[in-house]
């Protein structure tokens, strides 16, 4: 099967937020691929002191609902913040699989967000983080899609490394 880019539009998204649903597409696909040969044992290992494949799956979905958030001119919650301060926290009572549950969950609330994003919007200025630096809505987006490709990468090398 070819990549998601190319196998035509994604039902709903507008024509300029296309690439960023096939980035979010491709990366679920990628993710599910590798985490079916994730051990559980092995989720919270930092090779070489690297960040470790449970870490690279919060932040999946962490850094998605954030850059989702700030999408909407939102600020962050209490709840996110606790979020990202658990990133990469070893709990035993995750598994791959419930991680990897979470982090599809995110890609079908963004698909559903980019659905409803009005492309007259996309050059509306957006603040993001503490420090409201500027940014847009189309910049959030892609920033989202980029950023998740980016760590599915990281992902890949982990789990291929602590998966001997």
């Amino acid at each position: 099967m070819p990549e998601v880019w190319l196998r035509g539009p994604v039902d709903g998204v507008p024509a300029l937020l296309q690439p960023v649903a096939h980035a979010l597409l491709q990366a679920r696909e990628d993710v599910t691929a590798l985490v079916a040969g994730l051990p559980a044992a092995r989720l919270w290992d930092r090779p070489g002191g690297a960040a470790s494949a449970g870490f690279h799956l919060q932040h999946l979905a962490g850094v998605l609902d954030r850059m989702l958030t700030y999408a909407r001119g939102e600020p962050l919650s209490d709840a996110q913040f606790a979020a990202l301060r658990a990133e990469g926290v070893p709990d035993d009572t995750l598994s791959p699989a419930s991680l990897l549950a979470a982090f599809s969950d995110r890609i079908d609330a963004a698909l559903a967000q980019l659905r409803a994003t009005d492309p007259a919007t996309l050059a509306e200025a957006r603040p993001v983080g503490r420090k409201a630096l500027p940014s847009t809505v189309i910049g959030t987006l892609v920033h989202a899609a980029e950023h998740t490709q980016r760590h599915v990468g990281q992902l890949l090398v982990t789990v291929r490394v602590v998966s001997g």
